[in-house]
């Protein structure tokens, strides 16, 4: 088995979403409408908005993982095949290895009562036929490459820390070596110095794998520090996007100028928080 870090060069991890919209039944709006976004190979292209905007789904469209009777138009290209098109042997071998996705809450995708070797390594056995023990060295060898020691395959989620698990996950999805990660706010349920260490942790595997990023967050600062462009969301759409310096420095938009002035800041003393009325549709 072939174990060194760099991805194939086959895999060019490029999504191009179009006119995306996404309606449920019983709503009598679209919960997403005309969304139009990219992601080069190798770029880091945050998606910020507050909850409710839309950014998961935005995000979980890329793998066709979208809610029970959903109704989409529009297109959703991995690598130039649209995803929401494809039958299901393409969207398998997709969401086996040409794109990954890094959770929330990693506690929610793991089974309490199975060891972690046991997640990491069943998805390659039962998709690519690997044997156990190639499969474990391959596991072995992220979980090295996110800072952890093959001790932890013999664990159970239960025996290891919120950040541990955080960057368990991260193995498991980089054991397909995806061409795209697709990570919905992976740092939320984290403290800050964790935060950080699994940040830098990512920047470090994209440049080693040089894997499209799609990163999702409500943390502005955290996109401004790890992002080639930004996305902002509201509603169900984009209101702007831009490179990160320039949208950050210099929004034109008026509900990315308002979330930029609602980010607290330790320099700021006395007064209210700046604060957006109303609230997303429900």
């Amino acid at each position: 088995m072939n174990t060194t870090m760099n991805a194939p060069a086959t895999q060019a991890g490029t999504l191009d979403i179009r006119g995306l919209r996404l309606t449920l039944p019983g709503t009598a709006r679209p919960v997403l409408d005309g969304v139009d976004l990219t992601v080069a190979p190798g770029e880091t292209v945050s998606l910020v908005g507050e909850s409710g905007s839309g950014k998961t789904l935005t995000s979980r469209s890329a793998l066709c993982l979208l809610p029970p009777g959903a109704v989409t138009e529009g297109t959703v290209r991995v690598n130039g095949d649209d995803v929401l098109t494809a039958d299901a042997d393409r969207l398998r071998a997709l969401r086996t290895g040409t794109v990954a996705m890094v959770f929330q809450d990693p506690r929610a995708a793991l089974n309490p009562l199975r060891r972690i070797g046991d997640f990491l390594t069943e998805g390659v056995r039962a998709t690519r036929t690997a044997a156990r023990a190639r499969a474990t060295a391959r596991a072995t060898e992220l979980l090295g490459a996110v800072g952890l020691d093959d001790t932890v395959l013999r664990k159970y989620p239960g025996q290891v820390s919120g950040g541990m698990l955080q960057r368990v996950m991260i193995a498991a999805a980089l054991m397909g070596e995806p061409a795209l990660l697709l990570a919905d706010e992976p740092t939320t349920a984290l403290d800050v110095t964790t935060q950080a260490e699994v940040v830098a942790l990512l920047a470090r595997l994209r440049e080693r794998f040089a894997t499209a990023l799609l990163f999702v967050t409500h943390d502005l600062d955290l996109a401004a520090a790890i992002s080639d462009r930004v996305y902002v969301m509201y509603a169900g759409r984009i209101a702007e996007h831009g490179p990160a310096k320039q949208l950050f420095e210099h929004p034109r938009h008026p509900y990315t100028a308002a979330l930029l002035a609602s980010t607290p800041r330790l320099e700021r003393t006395g007064g209210r928080l700046s604060a957006i009325e109303g609230r997303p549709p429900a």
